[in-house]
């Protein structure tokens, strides 16, 4: 995994999906993998269209954004923290139930904001804590896929 640099600015170019974005950074065009969480994926209707439509709605196209970047994937995309103005994007996208805290890789991250975020969603059953909540978490979701189903 690359070390981390430090924030960056970049303008949103579209969104993939609840957690993934692609941003023109200067001369680059760069996927960016929201860190600290993971929002459902777009087969799990209607959760992941959910999460998408929400992040949209956050993330303008053309908007400029901060990167705060943590790491690269195995994909190649580079995990980071998103802030539009004063916000972060990822903290914001848990405080509103449309994805969850990605325990496994939240060494880089505020635990405690991102805990008490999602326990606030949890206990507020907004987005994919709501009724009925989300049936499988993302991350054991592609694990299934991947196994050959659940």
């Amino acid at each position: 995994m690359a070390q981390a640099q430090g924030p960056t600015s970049a303008t949103v170019l579209s969104i993939g999906d609840g957690d993934t974005i692609r941003v023109q950074q200067g001369a680059k065009r760069i996927t960016i993998r929201l860190a600290c969480i993971d929002a459902p994926e777009m087969a799990q209707a209607p959760d992941g269209a959910n999460a998408r439509s929400y992040l949209q709605s956050r993330l303008r196209l053309g908007s400029s954004v901060t990167l705060r970047p943590q790491t690269v994937d195995r994909f190649g995309r580079t995990v980071a923290e998103v802030i539009r103005g004063p916000i972060s994007v990822n903290l914001q996208m848990v405080e509103q139930g449309e994805a969850a805290v990605y325990r496994q890789y939240l060494s880089r991250c505020d635990r405690e904001r991102y805990l008490a975020a999602e326990g606030q969603a949890r206990l507020g059953r907004r987005g994919i804590w709501g009724n009925p909540p989300l049936q499988q978490m993302p991350w054991d979701f592609r694990r299934c896929r991947r196994e050959g189903g659940c």
